[in-house]
Formats: C-alpha cells, sequence, structure tokens
C-alpha cells in the first residue's frame, strides 16, 4: 500500500504513549488526515485526558470519537458468549478477545461516516490483538486499508517510543519513563497483565499485578450469598434488584473483588503460534459463569446440553482467534441461544475466599423430578425393573466384543 493512497485514517486511540507516538506517526508519515476513536469498555480510566492530548496533537474536535459502549459491550457480545459458556483451553474466559470485534465493528461505522480509507490500530506484531482487528474490519469492510504501525515502523523499543515522543512534544506520563513492569488490558469484563516481570512462567506473579481483586486470603472469613435471576440464559437481577447488563456485571465485579475471586495464572497457547503468560482477573465473569451453569443444569435436557457443550471448545476458539464476524460463530450462536429459551429461573452462590458454590437452583422450567430421583417410598413415575433390559442393550455389543476376545484366546 503506497503511503499517498491513505487520505483519511481511523484511529484506534487510548491516549496512552503508544497510540500518541502512532497519531503523530501517521501524520508524518503517511500526510494524512486522522480522526480518533476511543472506546469507554469499562476500562475503569478517565477517558477525557485522551480528548484534551488528541486536541493537543492537532486532530480537529468534529475529528474525535469517544463513546461509552459499556451497555452494548456486555448485551451483545459478554453475554452471548456467556450463554455459551465459552471457554478458551479449559480455563481462559476471554475477557480480552471480545472486546476487539466491538472495537472493530464501531472503528469500521466512524470510517464510513467521516468518509475514511483506512483504519489503524496499536497491536504488535507478536500478539492476537493484530489478527482479531484485522478479521473484524475485513469481515465488515473487505476493501479496507488497514495500517498496522509496529508492522512498519523501527520503533522497536520503549526507549524509542520515548525518544520520538520527546522530538514530537508528546506529554509522556512519568511513569512511562524506563521499562514499565508489565502491560495491562482492562475493559468491564476483565484485566489482562502480561510480560515484563511476567514473562517468566516458574516465578508467581508479585501482587502488585493484580488490580481487581483483593488475594483470596485476605478476604472476609464470612462468606457472601446473593441470588441470582436469568431469563433466556441472560442475568438480568441480583438479590432481586433488576439491572441493566453493565450495571449487573459492574456489581458482580464488586462482588468478586471484595471475595478474591476471579484470578487466574495462565500459559496460553497464542493464535500467531507461540505460548504466551498472562495474569487475568475476571471476578463478575465467574461469578457469572458458575451462575449460568448452575440454572442450566435443571432446565436444560440432557442431549441438549451434552451438544452445546460439544462446540464450546470451537465456539471458544473462534472468539480468542477473532472469527467473530463469520458464519460459523453464527451458527453455533443460532444453536446455543435455541438451547436457552427455558434457562430461566434463580441460583443462589455462595462468595467465600476465592471460590464460587452454587449452593441454590429453582425455575419453573426445571426438568428435575423430586419425585423420580428421590430413594423413598412411593414413586410411581419410575420402575426401577426397567433399568435391566436397557442395561443389557447397552451391553450387548460390549459382550459380543468380549465373546469374541475369548474365542479367538
Amino acid at each position: 500500500m503506497s503511503k499517498n493512497d491513505v487520505k483519511k485514517v481511523v484511529l484506534a486511540y487510548s491516549g496512552g504513549l503508544d497510540t500518541s507516538v502512532i497519531l503523530k506517526w501517521l501524520q508524518t508519515t503517511y500526510n494524512c488526515e486522522v480522526v480518533t476513536f476511543t472506546a469507554d469498555l469499562g476500562q475503569g480510566e478517565e477517558l477525557e485526558p485522551a480528548r484534551r492530548k488528541a486536541e493537543m496533537l492537532g486532530i480537529k474536535p468534529e475529528n474525535i470519537y469517544i463513546e461509552d459502549l459499556r451497555e452494548e459491550f456486555v448485551k451483545d457480545f459478554v453475554f452471548p458468549m456467556f450463554r455459551m459458556n465459552a471457554m478458551y483451553e479449559g480455563q481462559y474466559l476471554l475477557g480480552t478477545s471480545i472486546a476487539r470485534p466491538l472495537i472493530s465493528k464501531r472503528q469500521i461505522e466512524i470510517a464510513r461516516m467521516v468518509g475514511a480509507d483506512a483504519v489503524c490500530h496499536g497491536a504488535t506484531g507478536k500478539g492476537n490483538d493484530q489478527v482479531r482487528f484485522e478479521l473484524g474490519y475485513y469481515a465488515l469492510e473487505p476493501n479496507i486499508k488497514i495500517i498496522a504501525p509496529w508492522r512498519e515502523w523501527d520503533l522497536s523499543s520503549r526507549t524509542k517510543l520515548i525518544d520520538f515522543a520527546e522530538k514530537n512534544q508528546i506529554p509522556i506520563a512519568k511513569d512511562k519513563y524506563g521499562e514499565a513492569p508489565f502491560s495491562v488490558d482492562a475493559n468491564l469484563l476483565h484485566s489482562s497483565s502480561e510480560g515484563k516481570v511476567l514473562e517468566d512462567p516458574a516465578v508467581e506473579a508479585p501482587e502488585m499485578v493484580y488490580m481487581r481483586t483483593i488475594a483470596p486470603e485476605a478476604a472476609p472469613d464470612k462468606a457472601t450469598v446473593i441470588t441470582m435471576d436469568f431469563v433466556a440464559g441472560n442475568a438480568v437481577a441480583i438479590d432481586g434488584v433488576t439491572m441493566s447488563p453493565a450495571t449487573l456485571l459492574t456489581k458482580l465485579n464488586e462482588l468478586g473483588k471484595a471475595n478474591g475471586i476471579g484470578r487466574l495464572d495462565l500459559v496460553e497457547n497464542r493464535f500467531v503460534g507461540m505460548k504466551s503468560r498472562g495474569v487475568y482477573e475476571t471476578p463478575g465473569g465467574t461469578i457469572l459463569y458458575a451462575a449460568h451453569r448452575g440454572i442450566e443444569s435443571i432446565t436444560m435436557d440432557r442431549e441438549a446440553m451434552h451438544l452445546k457443550e460439544s462446540l464450546m471448545p470451537r465456539y471458544a476458539e473462534l472468539v480468542y482467534y477473532g472469527f467473530w464476524f463469520t458464519p460459523e460463530r453464527e451458527m453455533i450462536q443460532a444453536l446455543c441461544d435455541k438451547s436457552q429459551e427455558n434457562v430461566t429461573g434463580r441460583v443462589t452462590v455462595k462468595l467465600y475466599k476465592g471460590n464460587v458454590t452454587v449452593i441454590g437452583r429453582e425455575s419453573p422450567y426445571s426438568l428435575y423430578d423430586q419425585e423420580l430421583v428421590t430413594f423413598e417410598e412411593g414413586a410411581v413415575a419410575y420402575d426401577h425393573r426397567d433399568a435391566q433390559g436397557f442395561i443389557k442393550l447397552n451391553a450387548l455389543r460390549l459382550r459380543t466384543l468380549a465373546m469374541r476376545k475369548a474365542r479367538n484366546s
């Protein structure tokens, strides 16, 4: 792509050192008009400084977009993923992965609105996010031009970034001088910390890494018990109080933080082919995951549940790799959402020193029949003698195999 081909670009902009350097680099390298887009996904940071910094770097006020996407994030991205109980490699609740398609979607929408011919992100050339952003861009706007500075420039170190910033009079926060101890990505669902002090997987992560939870050892000695109401697979209320999706997840985060819930130290397989060590905190999501499985346990048919669970690893991979806007993800989502039609009811959850335990479940659509499972006399819906034929039919092939083995030994 010729640098003269780009007239206007929409930059995913946080206001931090990296994207501020990228903003100036775009202006000087591509000589193009820059539009900044900053998404509030509940990362917990004040976003107005990003506006002031963009203005200081010469961006017109009408070209600065700062948008609160928290409700859309939880309702249209987090909740669908949790209806699927998606978990990558058996542990990771996909907090970073699920934020990327929303950012990509809104970036493309803004590009269309302002007539931009390119979009730009600040993801590095070694990570998953470059793939997630760009797959999203291409899925929504197949002919869009994409600028990925970390694959183009020679600013390959923190020192070079700072030198560039100083030469171009870009303000640098004091804690950005020197090497940062680790990098952080955060949104309403989770925080992710990687690199530097976390690069040796044999060494325990220092306590300073954790920002969303207290240590389980420091959590209260008394358990916190809450109820959660679900409708069609989505959480709608805590302790009987109805809440919007983002408000509900915020409340769960507070409860999880106070009880030391949601920490994960993980070595995972990146899509680009390498292993990486990350420390994740998903306090509210960990509670939501356990509670959702609790209400499913009494409302879902066995075969429907097992089919859905068999597809979960594939769905989780699609989210992790960045294939959100694909027919295969949408097909699995449609199956999942059909399975959730009767996943409605109330779950009681106990939170205690890093643990989430479902201790009660009830639903008007419950498939749990106490008369069927009771060991007491009087159950008439189940005849124990029926089990004999059931067992013999299921054992027929096993008996046949055993007889062949005996015959040929």
